[in-house]
């Protein structure tokens, strides 16, 4: 159970985020010289790369698209749009989502506003909107930390996904109703949020006084010649037959038109020859064909203000995500939804862009790994390191040692029953035997922990050569760490002994088999008991506690596992994190609350009565353990929200 957890985990963190390509700012050792980037190379080299890597992960189709120099380099489509209909995806005439790369043009949008003088990146956005976003004593939220992903919001779950309009409220009611808790500081530390991307979409709108759909329609894609992109949901009826379908994994029926909550955050569909059109803009100082979209100045300041909260790590710009590899000044975007898969990386100097999009999760999340491996093979064959990266004389011993231990996701949910998901997603660092960092985040390419090495003092590069690893000290002891191209929006701190895996884990299913044992054992006993005649001794108050305390172990066993059941069927498939599921949640939350807090109570009662009357010492070492087993559950509960009410998450 503990593996299906952790692979639905995986998969929920994807949604309307990012996998994040695991590269660095770091080289690799210099080596073969680069290949020459023309069309002929790199068609060779995706016709070798791509077909038989989307094969081996079950990937039905996908597109790559290059640009250089303010021109298509190359456009490729791979596979099939539709599988049932042999239809080949093309990136001419194939609509593919792009889950969050949609957010670049929410930022996009936001910026030209800033031109124009309507919006401000550093006044609280309180100020733009009709409702408000609850102060914190430290601050406000500025659009900059918007972009940033700094507002210190919490993970947003509910409406992520719907696989039907029908029940998904507008985003702005979304915004207005399900606003999530300010849980760090404004600026402090990055934690992804599509809730911040689409409040950032409202205040576009209500400056610019139209629907953002139309805004963007009318003030990037219309000058761009956009002509087959939308965030319309569903999309409109003439670019609808063009939509590519999306699968679990190629062998696995289409799944339905994913109809996304945070529409601005991860709504968009467009060709990938109209991505071209937008990466050339961005990469020509705003513009494409003679028509701006932005300022070059503004451009610039989009790509090239980095928010420094980790140094030696990729970090955030404004909107962009740095994805500096091989020396490379390299600034883009990931998106997810949960079947498309797409990225956008721009090598600024170079003036080329890469961009590809994939309609399938794949074996085992596949496409992680292949978009990871299509980034930095194709920048490790283009645009290789010039010079060995520098290593570190010498470094202190006990560094490793002093980074062991089970650290949480910044990018987490803290006020609802999300949080169940945080005790079996933490990371664990250790140290093996040489004093070398052992981490399992991120994965290699194999899917195995990769192995890392010490280059300066509190910073770590894989053997992959690209990622990298640091930490954060505060009177000289590691506090937070973060790594790979998820650092620019997501780091690690250490977790509260109170909330530790490493010690509730062990605890908590210990404790379910304990109180399982019981209540199996309480039928097994009668039976055997009315086949042998054995007398019973109990008088009629060890009765009751003794049948009332095998009622409270199974109320307990039984709204654990219905909470179980629930959390893995909704994290699942995120089209059930919607309202459907309002009524179950509400089950779980009443039912829990009786059994963990009134179950506990039974068995302290039981355990008195068993004291009182001076049973045996293995009723009475019973009773304790099961005493302990209700607390420990409690307690698991009671810190991963399982006993709050309410259906916003």
């Amino acid at each position: 159970m503990l593996a299906l957890i952790t692979r639905v985990a995986l998969l929920f963190t994807l949604l309307l985020g990012t996998g994040a390509a695991d590269a660095a700012d770091s080289p690799l050792p210099s080596g073969a010289p680069a290949a020459s980037l023309t069309k002929s190379d790199v068609d060779t080299w995706l016709d070798g790369f791509l077909p038989y890597a989307m094969r081996k992960s079950d990937i039905a189709g996908g597109v790559v698209v290059v640009v250089k120099d303010g021109a298509v380099l190359t456009e490729r489509g791979f596979g099939l749009a539709d599988v049932a209909r042999k239809q080949a995806a093309d990136p001419q005439t194939t609509l593919f989502r792009l889950g969050s790369v949609s957010k670049l043009f929410v930022w996009t949008a936001v910026m030209q506003l800033v031109e124009q003088g309507k919006l401000d990146l550093d006044k609280d956005v309180n100020a733009y909107l009709d409702f408000r976003i609850p102060a914190r004593a430290d601050g406000p939220i500025t659009l900059r930390h918007l972009m940033t992903h700094t507002p210190g919001f919490e993970e947003q779950g509910k409406y992520v996904l719907l696989a039907s309009a029908k029940g998904m409220p507008r985003y702005d009611q979304l915004l207005k109703t399900q606003i999530p808790r300010r849980i760090f500081k404004a600026g402090t530390t990055p934690a992804y949020s599509n809730y911040g991307a689409t409040l950032a979409a409202y205040i576009v709108e209500r400056a610019a006084k139209e629907p953002f759909e139309t805004y963007v329609e009318r003030h990037i894609f219309q000058p761009l010649g956009m002509r087959a992109s939308t965030f319309r949901q569903p999309v409109p009826a003439a670019l609808a037959g063009r939509l590519s379908k999306g699968y679990w994994r190629a062998a696995t029926p289409p799944g339905a038109f994913e109809v996304v909550g945070a529409a601005p955050a991860g709504s968009a569909s467009m060709t990938g020859a109209d991505m071209a059109r937008f990466m050339i803009a961005h990469l020509n100082g705003g513009a494409f064909d003679g028509r701006s979209i932005l300022r070059p100045e503004t451009v610039a300041q989009m790509q090239d203000t980095p928010l420094t909260l980790m140094p030696r790590l990729n970090r955030m710009e404004l909107g962009f995500t740095e994805y500096d590899i091989n020396g490379r000044d390299v600034v883009g975007h990931e998106g997810d939804t949960q079947f498309f898969h797409a990225g956008v990386y721009l090598f600024r100097k170079e003036k080329v862009g890469l961009y590809f999009a994939f309609n399938s999760l794949g074996a085992e999340v596949g496409v992680a790994g292949l978009r990871n491996a299509l980034f930095t093979d194709f920048a490790d064959r283009y645009f290789p390191a010039r010079s060995p990266i520098p290593r570190a004389s010498r470094i202190e011993p006990g560094h490793a040692a002093a980074m062991a231990g089970n650290w949480m996701d910044s990018r987490r949910s803290e006020s609802n029953f999300l949080k169940f998901g945080q005790l079996f997603g933490q990371v664990s660092l250790t140290a093996d035997s040489d004093g070398a960092l052992v981490s399992p985040f991120p994965p290699g390419p194999s899917g195995l922990p990769l192995k890392w090495t010490e280059v300066e003092p509190y910073v770590w590069l894989a053997d992959d050569g690209h990622t990298m690893l640091a930490a954060k000290l505060e009177n000289g002891h590691p506090v937070r760490f973060a790594a790979g191209g998820t650092a620019p929006f997501k780091v690690f701190d250490r977790v509260p002994a109170s909330e530790n895996a490493a010690i509730l884990v062990p605890l908590f299913f210990l404790s379910l088999a304990l109180l399982a044992l019981t209540a199996i054992a309480w039928p097994i006993r009668a039976i055997v008991r009315k086949r042998t005649g054995a007398p019973w001794l109990l008088d009629a108050r060890q009765t009751r506690a003794y049948r009332l305390s095998r009622i409270a172990a199974l109320a307990i066993l039984l709204a654990m596992m219905l909470w179980i059941g629930l959390f893995l069927i909704m994290v699942s498939d995120a089209t059930n994190l919607g309202p459907a599921f309002d009524a179950p949640l509400h089950v779980a939350q009443s039912f829990g609350c009786v059994a963990f807090i009134g179950g506990l109570l039974v068995l302290i009662w039981n355990l008195w009565v068993n004291f009182r009357h001076k049973a045996g010492w293995k009723a009475r070492t019973w009773a304790i353990l099961l005493v302990l087993s209700a607390f420990v559950v409690l307690w698991v509960a009671a810190v991963h929200q399982l006993l709050s009410f309410g259906v916003i998450y």
